[in-house]
């Protein structure tokens, strides 16, 4: 009996993915629940803070977040989030992401902003942000808006980044979860 896997493989750029607009969620129902489970469980495994349904292959407007403060787990599920505010104080964090390995950069957004989403049963939320989880939901949003972290950099930073990301890619394949994995 084929058993279904709990988490998603990485997609890793360049992929047209990444210029998508994800879809809207029309109902919060098991199988979204069931895509979500699985980009959770894929965040833990890669131990990031952060995941965008287009970094796994899903276009839908899905994205979850978990700072792991205090060394405790506390995911935060966005579906269908829409930033309604923005503030004019910004913030500078060294940005990274799964789906562009070995590559890193400063990129300035908003210090504050607002959040309206449903939440894993489907019930609306807001949620004011600042900090680090500012730019963290501004990063994944920016996925679900067709657009990736390389995009706030000038056009030659970009590139460079692109170029050494596809050699830090030929030196070190990324892991595919397979069954003689130990995660």
């Amino acid at each position: 009996m084929h058993q279904e896997k709990s988490y998603y493989q990485i997609v890793y750029a360049p992929n047209d993915i990444f210029k998508k607009q994800a879809e809207h969620v029309e109902v919060v129902n098991d199988d979204i629940r069931t895509i979500i489970d699985k980009m959770l469980h894929t965040m833990q495994m890669e131990r990031a803070v952060g995941l965008g349904a287009n970094m796994v292959g899903v276009l839908k407007r899905i994205a979850v977040v978990d700072l792991h403060e205090n060394n405790k787990s506390s995911p935060i599920i966005f579906i269908n989030p829409e930033i309604t505010y923005f503030s004019n104080e910004k913030q500078t964090f060294t940005e990274r992401s799964l789906s562009f390995p070995g590559i890193e950069a400063p990129v300035i957004r908003s210090k504050a902003i607002k959040v309206n989403y449903l939440d894993y049963q489907g019930n609306k939320q807001e949620l004011e942000a600042e900090g680090f989880l500012a730019t963290v939901i501004q990063h994944e949003v920016d996925y679900l808006n067709g657009k990736v972290f390389l995009d706030h950099l000038s056009k030659l930073k970009r590139d460079t980044l692109l170029k050494k990301m596809l050699k830090h890619i030929k030196m070190h394949p990324p892991h595919v979860h397979g069954s003689g994995c130990r995660h």
